[in-house]
């Protein structure tokens, strides 16, 4: 299961909450009660191995599989694929909505990560990442990208400036297998680990866990926060 959270998608800052998440074991997409593990939908990924989901800003949920090098594009929240094109590379494993509603994706056989034109296949800039095996990336409140990767050697959390390679700080993650990173709508960082199976929660963008649960599977990948 990967976990992502969008701070982006939201009518007010006092909107519901809801987690949106994958496990690729099962093939399947889960729609949580909130921030709980409380499952109120699931259906079938339209892949055999998805690796994440995010969420546009018409509500519709985008997912990759890492088999068929694809993304899907949902027609809201459900199974029906809207349309698909293919990823820029041959290993995406992760996605991401900035605040301006274009796409990123990483790409960890080439150590890429890709700024796209919307939720389209165009890409209209492109960069190394700061480490050799990068698993995910989200963006702060100020439109920061913060990516991780996950060697055991390396095993830090980078907080990059604005959409650029520079990076400004980093810190190490807190276990050896960080699958996923996201900010909420408080500017707090949350990260997924598949060593431990728990989500953390962090205070603002530091290295201070504030608190953590159990994922819902024993193979978390990523998560997403909808409000």
């Amino acid at each position: 299961m990967w976990f992502l959270i969008n701070p982006y998608i939201y009518t007010t800052w006092e909107a519901e909450q809801y987690l949106v998440s994958c496990d690729r074991d099962a093939d399947k997409i889960y729609i949580h009660d909130g921030i709980t593990g409380t499952i109120t939908d699931s259906f079938s990924s339209p892949s055999t191995i998805p690796t994440w989901v995010v969420v546009d800003n018409s509500w519709n949920l985008i997912s990759c599989d890492i088999g068929t090098d694809i993304i899907y594009v949902h027609s809201w929240l459900t199974s029906t694929i809207s349309s698909t094109f293919s990823s820029p590379a041959t290993n995406i494993t992760w996605l991401w909505i900035d605040r301006s509603w274009n796409l990123l994706s990483v790409d960890n056989a080439t150590d890429t990560i890709y700024i796209h034109s919307w939720v389209t296949s165009t890409i209209t800039n492109s960069f190394s990442s700061p480490a050799n095996n990068p698993t995910w990336v989200t963006t702060d409140e100020s439109d920061n990208i913060i990516s991780c990767d996950n060697q055991s050697w390396v095993n830090k959390i980078f907080i990059h400036s604005w959409k650029t390679s520079t990076i400004s700080s980093s810190f190490a993650a807190p276990w050896t297998s960080v699958t996923w990173v996201a900010v909420d709508a408080d500017n707090n960082l949350i990260c997924c680990e598949n060593t431990t199976d728990k989500i953390y929660k962090y205070n603002w963008i530091s290295s201070t866990i504030t608190d953590s649960f159990a994922s819902p599977s024993t193979n978390p990948f990523w998560v997403w926060v909808q409000f």
